[in-house]
This record gives structure tokens, C-alpha cells and sequence, in this order.
């Protein structure tokens, strides 16, 4: 039995998890700045550091607390390494190293991407790869063929704005808080996915790329176009459309590529795996296709620990250890 405490502190998300065994989850605490964030209308990297500082020594207590244990009982220390903000990256791995030496226990840095995707296998105990993946969230499109537990293929990104990164400036165009995603989904409830003719931008013939750039800028000029004839606008049918024109690019190209895979999963990770549209789409074209489609519960597609210390563990068991020389990588890409 291996016990992980894994940090998760990428963003605006201050999180501590212990997990035995990469799989069973036996506390997860998450600390949002959400609320502070909302009036500048995204995160503000600085504001971001200096509340992860404020916040990570309790969420580790908490941790601690509730699943019932002490530092001495801890087996592996897990904590992302990067993509992300910097500073806020280096309050997670400077506390993680410190634990790490202090009770003299091995270190993995994490990929917050591998993570998204280890999430998976938290809540489906019985996954195993290889199998197609769709990682969708604010800053990152990806396309993924899971080779093993830690080897994967990036078959396809996206070329500008990620999936989450467009709902999130849409939302704001249509004068919608932040973070948008998930009011965007709430309004297409009501709205017609049909009533605008936005694009649908899937490039060359044989690419696995998103791009999401020209989508959210034909949302920009229809609003603009209507707001100059002083004609009505009906956001529910501008989000509605819009989410649509997102959602049929994410899932034909994740379809298309499970096919060419001949793979029997396809799983889904990050924040905008839980948009109901999406999921609604995929589960409906996986049924067609005769393909089983994964995705984490809610809490586990926002960022937290409880992934990061998954991915962790399944690095471990393969011998991959990081040592305390381990640093912040921003811009750290997905290995292969």
C-alpha cells in the first residue's frame, strides 16, 4: 500500500489530497479563489501566488485531518510541476520539496495535463490504457492517445485559443461573470444551437488541431453587427450557437481519432469535460459508434490534488522519481 500526499497548485486553486494506491481518494481539499478573481474578470497571476501562500499550510492540515493520518504515515509526496503560472507553481513545489526532505520520503513532479487525465482513474477503478483522450480546460486543447499509465502520444492541440480560453471571452462579451464556461452551458439550455450559423473550424483534412481563434471572433462580430443596428440580442441563442460550433469540433476529431486507433474508450479531462453539452454530444456519437466514453465526476475535472497525486503514483511504481533540485516548468510540455 503507498500512500501520496499531492499538491495541487497550478492556478487559482490552492489543493492537498492523500490517496492510497493512485486510486482511492481519502481526502481532497480544494481552496478556489474564484471569488476574489471575478472582479478583474480572470486570474491575476500575482493575486494568484500570494493566496496560495496564505492558503497551503492549512489545506495541508485539513488534508492531513481528514483523511486521518500524519506526515510520518506518508509514503510518496506528488505536486505539479508545471504547465502553469509560475509563481503559483513554486509555492506547491517549494512546500512539496520541503515535506519531501523533511520526512525523507521520494518526490514526483507532475504534469498538470497528465494529471487531468489520471483523474479518470480515481473514479473509474476498472480503466486501464490504452485509450483515446480529449483534455479540454482554460488553457490547454489536447488530443491524446494513452499508451500506458505514464506514456502518451499529443496527437492534436490546439493552434490558438483553447476551448475554455474562448468560452471564457465569449461569456464576457455577452457581459457574463467569470469564470464563463459554466454559464455559457447554463444559457444553451434555454437558447436554439441552431439559430446563428457560427463556424466550424476543423483545418486541413488530416489534422487532429483545434482552433478556436475565428469561432469567437464571428461571435465578436455578429454581437457587434447587431448592437449597431440596435437589433435585439438573444444571448441564450448566442450561447447556445456557440457552444454548439465548440462541441461538434471537439467531438468529431476525438471520434475520428478513437476510430483510427480502433481504440474502445474514449475518456474525457479537465474543465470543460464537465460541460453538459459536451458530454450530452459525446455520450450520444459514442452510442453510435459503439465507443465507451469516461469522464471524471465534477470535482474531479476542476483542478485539484487528488489527480496530480494519481499521476504521481503511477510514476513511482515505474521507478520515475524526482529529486529536490525539481523546478517550476510553465510551459512544460505532455511526454510522450
Amino acid at each position: 500500500m503507498t500512500i501520496t500526499l499531492a499538491i495541487e497548485t497550478s492556478c487559482d486553486e490552492t489543493s492537498c489530497a492523500i490517496l492510497r494506491d493512485g486510486r482511492e481518494i481519502l481526502s481532497n481539499i480544494i481552496s478556489s479563489q474564484i471569488e476574489i478573481h471575478r472582479e478583474f474578470g480572470g486570474v491575476v497571476p500575482e493575486v494568484a501566488s500570494r493566496k496560495h501562500i496564505e492558503n497551503i499550510n492549512i489545506i495541508i492540515q485539513q488534508a492531513l485531518d481528514e483523511a486521518n493520518i500524519n506526515f510520518h504515515d506518508i509514503d510518496l509526496v506528488g505536486v505539479t510541476q508545471g504547465p502553469g503560472l509560475v509563481g503559483a507553481l513554486l509555492v506547491g513545489i517549494s512546500t512539496a520539496k520541503a515535506i519531501a526532505y523533511a520526512i525523507d520520503k521520494p518526490i514526483v513532479g507532475v504534469n498538470h495535463i497528465e494529471g487531468h487525465i489520471c483523474a479518470n482513474y480515481i473514479d473509474h477503478k476498472d480503466l486501464e490504457p490504452p485509450f483515446t483522450c480529449l483534455v479540454v480546460s482554460g488553457g490547454h486543447t489536447y488530443l491524446v492517445q494513452a499508451k500506458s499509465y505514464t506514456e502518451y502520444e499529443l496527437v492534436g492541440r490546439t493552434r490558438d485559443d483553447a476551448a475554455g480560453e474562448a468560452f471564457d471571452k465569449v461569456a464576457r462579451a455577452l457581459g457574463l461573470s467569470y469564470p464563463g464556461g459554466p454559464l455559457i452551458d447554463e444559457l444553451s439550455k434555454k437558447g436554439d444551437k441552431y439559430a446563428i450559423d457560427f463556424p466550424r473550424v476543423y483545418l486541413e483534412q488530416d489534422s487532429y488541431d483545434f482552433s478556436f481563434s475565428g469561432l469567437k471572433t464571428a461571435v465578436l462580430n455578429y454581437l457587434n453587427q447587431k448592437r449597431q443596428k440596435n437589433e435585439d440580442i438573444i444571448i441564450e441563442d448566442v450561447a447556445a450557437s456557440f457552444q454548439q460550433s465548440v462541441i461538434e469540433v471537439l467531438v468529431e476529431k476525438t471520434i475520428k481519432l478513437a476510430k483510427e486507433r480502433k481504440s474502445d474508450k474514449i475518456v474525457m479531462a479537465g474543465g470543460v469535460a464537465a460541460n453538459e453539452g459536451l458530454r450530452s454530444l459525446m455520450n450520444y456519437r459514442g452510442k453510435e459508434e459503439g465507443i465507451k466514453i469516461l469522464y471524471p465526476s465534477r470535482i474531479l475535472c476542476t483542478d485539484n490534488a487528488a489527480m496530480i497525486g494519481s499521476a504521481a503514483y503511477f510514476h513511482y511504481m515505474e521507478g520515475d522519481i524526482s529529486n529536490l533540485y525539481l523546478n517550476v516548468e510553465p510551459n512544460l510540455e505532455l511526454k510522450g
